[in-house]
């Protein structure tokens, strides 16, 4: 008996959902179907993949093995038989992204939509998460990412740079003081991103010591794992919070938040598009990072237009100081 490419693709989908279940929706089949073309794929090869009870099934060690060698395989088969015809207009075939959620939520879901609308025969799926994600292991044609890139298997194209801020409430100003320099930074109480150790994320640009950054050591007194909390945290008065602007601009300008720093500059995130390393990317894959480029020229979005009197309000996050109480 030989395995066929179809039980390999079940395999993948299988590994990837965590169920028969989850794979057949997501494959569009019944779940005897899924379930038989694993059992052939085991009989194929002579070994079982996956530890089986009630309602459940799990990879086993070597179907985790077999895993990581064939997605890449796989990967690269489509995109050769979609590189056959290198177009840029009328793609098909299937996008499958995963995003960051508050700046996937806030800004890329009228750019994904106006993307869709040119390609209506390419399916397009998103997941939004905030935690890092191997996309090789996800099965992703590409990821947007926030920060310091250090995965060197992945290649990257710069979409743009987004200042960070430290922010808090007037009313946190107005019991506990603002710190007058990156040293005081360390005497106040600050919400903390679960996702970045602390030392990574405050950070601060630096003049001397050839332009290294300067970490400060917070003390956390709330640690959460996604933006938009921490935003609401902070403006309730819960302490200090270093957000990237495209989250604290609405805040600031509504004046729930204020720039607790406006004079010292935070090291500021780099905004990428990124995808697996190889030989050939798929039109699909370099069509919709070449949208995503187009999207985030400046004036990027979360910076103020220019207002109907044709007077320009400022879009730098240090001309914001007007906001310090």
């Amino acid at each position: 008996m030989k395995w066929r490419f179809e039980d390999i693709l079940t395999f993948i989908n299988v590994v990837e959902a965590g169920s028969v279940t989850s794979a057949a929706t997501r494959l569009n089949t019944s779940k005897s179907v899924v379930s038989k073309r694993i059992s052939d794929l085991e009989a194929a090869l002579r070994v079982e993949l996956f530890r089986r009870s009630a309602g459940s099934v799990k990879p086993n060690e070597l179907a985790r093995s077999l895993y990581e060698q064939i997605v890449p395989l796989v990967q690269a088969m489509t995109e050769a038989t979609e590189g056959v015809s290198d177009r840029t207009e009328g793609l098909t075939g299937r996008l499958r992204m995963v995003v960051p959620v508050s700046f996937g939520t806030q800004f890329l879901g009228p750019i994904i939509a106006e993307f869709a609308s040119r390609h209506p025969d390419l399916e397009i799926a998103v997941d939004y998460e905030d935690r890092p994600v191997s996309l090789t292991q996800g099965n992703y044609d590409l990821g947007i990412r926030i920060g310091q890139l250090n995965e060197s298997s992945l290649k990257a194209r710069k979409l743009c740079d987004c200042a960070r801020m430290v922010c808090c409430s007037p009313e946190y100003s107005r019991k506990f003081g603002l710190p007058k320099s990156i040293a005081e930074l360390a005497q106040h109480t600050c919400i903390d991103y679960a996702h970045v150790r602390a030392s990574d994320l405050w950070q601060f640009e630096s003049e001397g010591d050839r332009g290294r950054p300067i970490p400060v050591l917070m003390r956390s007194r709330i640690v959460a794992n996604n933006f938009e909390a921490i935003k609401d945290m902070a403006v309730a008065g819960l302490g200090l919070v270093l957000l990237p602007e495209f989250l604290a601009a609405g805040p600031l300008r509504e004046g729930s938040l204020i720039a607790a720093m406006p004079h010292i500059a935070a090291r500021a995130d780099t905004i990428s598009a990124v995808y697996p390393y190889t030989r050939h990317v798929s039109p699909k894959v370099r069509g919709f990072i070449d949208h995503l480029v187009a999207a985030f020229v400046p004036p990027l979005p979360w910076h103020p237009r220019v207002n109907d009197a044709g007077n320009p309000r400022s879009n730098r996050a240090t001309d914001l100081t007007s906001f310090a109480a």
